[in-house]
């Protein structure tokens, strides 16, 4: 399995790598040494230790055994499990289909108590109208080139938005101006979608704000990026998408601050 191209995913690999070889060491073993015990080349040995190749759950618990260190394999297993799912290409995440995806995401967004988003491109998920998110997806399915289920995902994604005026949510979300000004849909479309965030703003539950061309930058527009509640952000790319978690007390992965792309980390497509 290769180590991902995103930055934060290889340190996470690393951080694992590096766990291995202390245990490796600490075991008095040297790398030919441990490929003999666990049946395997030495090269393999080297290549993990070098995260060059993500270990198995097979390979850290053979690691693990060989080293009279059974005890540390489930943390490890957990930890690289989670550095899978750091960084995963769109085209991997849409290859059935845009529905899925909304779909997935259900499950979190029914659970979170306090959104807060942040977003440079277009009106975030949960905001969006049904002309609008249709506009949207048609465009992210072409460029894409995924099979045609806009008319579900749609669906999936407005059905996902009744997070706002429903249960217990608190929505904290910042947009560019320049999100007012992207046109998706033409005219009509765009000005009911102005006119739902007017409506939105007044609710109780939801705080919208929005960064002016003018206001003096002490930092660019990045990335958009969602936080569910302390549990996990989730950071769109253009090629992938990227989630950081915070898993619980886990020795192996970093934990760092939304929009770092880094501690286990997913997006499910442009406005989230």
């Amino acid at each position: 399995m290769p180590v991902s191209p995103s930055s934060s995913a290889q340190e996470a690999r690393l951080a694992i790598a590096a766990r291995l070889r202390e245990i490796m060491l600490d075991a008095g073993l040297q790398g030919q040494e441990l490929a003999a015990r666990c049946g395997w080349n030495g090269a393999k040995t080297s290549r993990i230790i070098n995260a060059k190749t993500a270990p198995s759950d097979r390979d850290i618990r053979a690691w693990c055994a060989a080293c009279g260190a059974d005890d540390q394999a489930a943390d490890l297993i957990a930890a690289n499990r989670d550095v899978d799912s750091m960084y995963v290409e769109w085209r991997r995440l849409t290859r059935t289909g845009l529905r899925r995806l909304q779909e997935s995401a259900v499950p979190l967004y029914e659970r979170t108590r306090h959104f807060r988003a942040y977003s440079s491109r277009v009106v975030p998920g949960v905001l969006q109208t049904e002309a609008y998110a249709t506009a949207l997806l048609s465009t992210v399915a072409d460029f894409r080139r995924t099979p045609d289920d806009v008319t579900e995902a749609v669906t999936a994604r407005l059905d996902r938005s009744r997070v706002i005026r429903t249960g217990n949510h608190r929505f904290a979300i910042l947009v560019e101006e320049s999100v007012l000004y992207y046109r998706l849909g033409g005219v009509e479309t765009m000005a009911e979608q102005l006119a739902r965030l007017l409506d939105v703003m007044s609710l109780p539950a939801v705080s919208l704000g929005v960064i002016p061309f003018t206001a003096e930058r002490t930092m660019w527009p990045v990335e958009t990026f969602n936080v569910f509640d302390r549990e996990q952000a989730a950071v769109e790319l253009l090629s992938a998408q990227v989630t950081v978690t915070t898993p619980p007390k886990s020795p192996f992965t970093s934990r760092r601050s939304t929009g770092s792309r880094g501690s286990r980390c997913t997006a499910r497509g442009p406005g989230r």
